[in-house]
């Protein structure tokens, strides 16, 4: 597995029977909660958790989702799972890619994209905070 870079995290997760439908195959919704797991670990890499979240007065709602399956998945399958942030900008954009522990094989790929909303007036931001920024070590 390639090394990972400063704003990305990887997590290994195994796959249980309850992630899988009737057909035995992992659901296509998991793969959504896989995602999170993994933003998680990266946001908490900057302690940047949710707690802190809403402690710096800012809600991260995501405002769209793309996911692509390359291959299915099964129970008791190791995956390793990687959340990388991509843009910061004026919203956040994490992009995930899920490999087969076992055979290196790409499963899933997608990504995120989540705005800043304020707790306080429940507007959204059109400019990342400044907040986050200073979390991620970004600001210039």
């Amino acid at each position: 597995m390639k090394s990972e870079s400063k704003y990305s995290a990887t997590i290994e997760y195994t796959t249980s029977f309850h992630d899988t439908d009737a057909m035995g195959v992992v659901w296509h919704g998991n793969y959504l909660k896989f995602f999170e797991k993994a933003r998680e670990a990266l946001f908490q890499k900057f302690n940047y958790g949710y707690k802190e979240m809403i402690e710096s007065g800012y809600l991260w709602p995501i405002v769209d989702t793309r996911v692509k399956y390359s291959a299915s998945t099964i129970a008791e399958q190791t995956l390793h799972i990687t959340a990388k942030l991509e843009e910061y900008e004026n919203r956040i954009k994490i992009s995930y890619i899920i490999i087969d522990n076992k055979t290196g094989q790409k499963t899933t790929s997608g990504y995120t994209i989540q705005v800043a909303v304020s707790v306080a007036t429940k507007k959204m931001n059109f400019v990342t905070p400044s907040v986050f920024l200073e979390y991620f070590g970004l600001k210039k």
